[in-house]
Order: C-alpha cells, then sequence, then structure tokens
C-alpha cells in the first residue's frame, strides 16, 4: 500500500511520523506544503471527511500571530482559505490511504488503519 504524507519535513511530528512509516515498511509519498503548497480542493475533501476544527492547527505559532478579526468567526471556507494561505496551519501530518483520512500522528490509530 502506497500512501500520501502531508506535511513539513522540519516538523517534529511529522519526523515521528515518516519514521514509523519507515520502520513499519510503509511506502508513502511526502508532500511538502512549505514547497508545493495546499490544493484548496484536496483541502475541502479533508474538512468534509474530517472537519475544519480538526485540521485547523490553532495551536501554532501562525495562527496565533493573526489578527483577532482573521480568528474570529471562522467557518467552513474561512478556514480552507486560511490554510490554504498559511500551510503550516494544517494539523500535522495528515495521511491519504485506502481506507480514509489520518489526521495527525497517534500510533495506535495508524497502526490499526495502516497494518
Amino acid at each position: 500500500m502506497t500512501i500520501q504524507l502531508y506535511g513539513i519535513p522540519n516538523c517534529d511530528t511529522v519526523k515521528k511520523a515518516r519514521k514509523w512509516l519507515e520502520e513499519a515498511g510503509i511506502d508513502y509519498v511526502f508532500h511538502d506544503y512549505k514547497k508545493e503548497g495546499a490544493d484548496p480542493a484536496r483541502l475541502a475533501q479533508w474538512v468534509d471527511a474530517a472537519g475544519w476544527e480538526v485540521l485547523l492547527n490553532r495551536r501554532g505559532t501562525t495562527f496565533r500571530k493573526l489578527p483577532d478579526e482573521q480568528k474570529d468567526g471562522i467557518d467552513r471556507d474561512r478556514a480552507i482559505a486560511l490554510m490554504v494561505e498559511h500551510p503550516s496551519m494544517i494539523k500535522r501530518p495528515v495521511v491519504e490511504h485506502d481506507g480514509g483520512l489520518l489526521v495527525g500522528f497517534s500510533q495506535g490509530d495508524w497502526a490499526a488503519a495502516l497494518q
């Protein structure tokens, strides 16, 4: 099974996830948001599958540095626009696999879904 792993290479959680995949012998293709950006159509699909509240990383410094007017009243479309403009606001990593979508890294969830 080949999966798509989306993230930022210097993110500690992405590093852990990549190491786990390699140790498990799972092939993956890595999409670097910093170099390749975030596709609005793909983000919309993820939001429909997992919810924008799950995908939008509100704990990161990029989100926290936004002016309050941009943070207030976020809805689906505004969340997608923010994540397209600032891909570091997407919770990492995101994995597309044959069985669905994983957001964030949890060894237990990943083992159940990918092994």
